[in-house]
């Protein structure tokens, strides 16, 4: 009888080793099947990582008149380059040609896109500013447009013609009216000509100065306006399809007038500068100018 129990209790005795192994086995699967997630945090660590490397991107602040300026800097063309290199891109949007060259100036900006150098030389002139040009992008051919007049040929007595009041673009406009057969400037008078250079005006024309950004503004009140091309494109005109004559897009004008990116003085070899010139100055951005404007803007690099 006693060796009965004894023999009882040893085979208890087995039978509870081998659940208390059998308990640690399935114990232990049990940890490992809860250690394969450990691997998603990984995955999640990784997209962070992605996340914060966007974030770290360095951000370049350029202002710029609404078209084709800002259009050309938000293209992806633009943003793409700038992504490879290291950078993203804030434009910021102007309405005049005032505001982005004194936020250039005073740091605001680290750049700005929409002026041509002419002007650009003149504003430092005039306003003390030391603002550089550090890139040739685009030429957009100024154009005679039609107002309530709509051929130059209709042009009666006395109509009036609105042109831009800034120095440089007055000059430009007054060329391509005596271009069109409008009017004569004093010989050799260039890019100097103002409205007092007017040697003949058989028409007795009218001729309106005013702030460039409202040319396009004040068309249907004109019979006709001599307007940036910019200006033009965000009344939703074309220099190739509207006006009644354009500057040619392959004379003096086009290479004086190309519109540069224009930083501060002290700027011109900044990492910053170079990836932004970079940038608008690639081939997939030319085809993206090209593509877009039809010739109404015209990139010159």
């Amino acid at each position: 009888m006693k060796k009965a129990k004894r023999l009882a209790a040893s085979v208890l005795s087995l039978l509870l080793v081998g659940t208390l192994l059998a308990g640690c086995g399935t114990k232990n699967n049990t940890a490992g099947s809860e250690s394969t997630p450990t691997a998603e945090p990984t995955k999640e660590t990784t997209s962070d990582d992605q996340k914060a490397d966007q974030k770290e991107l360095t951000e370049i602040v350029v202002g710029a008149t609404v078209e084709p300026h800002a259009t050309i800097l938000n293209s992806d063309a633009v943003k793409n380059s700038l992504a490879e290199q290291g950078y993203s891109i804030k434009v910021v949007e102007y309405t005049d040609y005032i505001q982005p060259n004194v936020a250039t100036e005073d740091g605001s900006l680290d750049a700005n896109f929409f002026q041509h150098v002419p002007y650009l030389d003149d504003f430092n002139s005039k306003n003390g500013t030391h603002l550089k040009a550090v890139a040739n992008v685009h030429f957009e051919p100024l154009g005679i447009y039609p107002g309530k007049t709509k051929t130059l040929d209709a042009l009666a007595e006395g109509a009036q013609i609105a042109v831009p009041n800034d120095t440089t673009n007055e000059a430009r406009a007054l060329l391509l009216l005596e271009k069109a057969g409008l009017i004569k400037l004093k010989e050799n008078i260039g890019l100097d000509a103002t409205i007092k250079d007017i040697t003949e005006n058989p028409k007795k024309l009218k001729i309106v100065e005013i702030e460039a950004a409202q040319t396009a503004k004040v068309l249907q009140d004109v019979d006709a306006a001599v307007i940036n091309g910019n200006y033009a494109l965000s009344e939703g005109l074309s220099a190739s399809t509207d006006a009644l004559l354009v500057e040619d897009a392959s004379s003096d004008a086009a290479k004086t007038y190309a519109n540069v990116i224009v930083v501060k003085e002290g700027n011109e070899e900044s990492d910053k500068t170079k990836a932004l010139i970079k940038a608008v100055t690639s081939e997939e951005t030319k085809k993206f100018i090209e593509d877009k404007w039809q010739g109404a803007v015209v990139p010159v690099f």
